[in-house]
């Protein structure tokens, strides 16, 4: 995590007031090292538990766990129907199709349901 840019991203949420739900099968430890216990960071056990009550899902990994979307989950959690795919692990067809917004960082296409 020392150079991620999911650390970057974390800080510009803060600023813009946000509470940050997280789970990284690998980072957890050390997310916990360099933040340590803040009301705006919710380190969660697992990647459902990071979507309860949550805003909108952001991919800033790339594990395996992460690649196949449960799209039944993602729409019975996330208030809002909407995907921030910074390692574009999902086609963006079956985004839309399952009724999400998307957007792929990098991607050059977006959809929005």
């Amino acid at each position: 995590m020392r150079e991620a840019s999911s650390r970057v991203l974390l800080e510009s949420l803060w600023q813009a007031g946000a509470t940050v739900q997280a789970f990284d099968p690998e980072a957890m430890e050390e997310a916990e090292r360099l933040y340590g216990d803040r009301p705006n960071l919710r380190l969660m056990g697992t990647k459902e538990a990071a979507l309860k009550g949550a805003d909108a899902l952001v991919i800033v990994t790339e594990w395996k766990n992460f690649r196949v979307p449960d799209f039944t989950l993602l729409k019975k959690h996330l208030h809002d129907l909407v995907i921030f795919d910074g390692r574009n692990l999902y086609d963006p067809e079956r985004c839309e199709e399952n009724g999400l917004a998307y957007y792929g960082i990098g991607r050059g296409r977006s959809i929005r349901s």
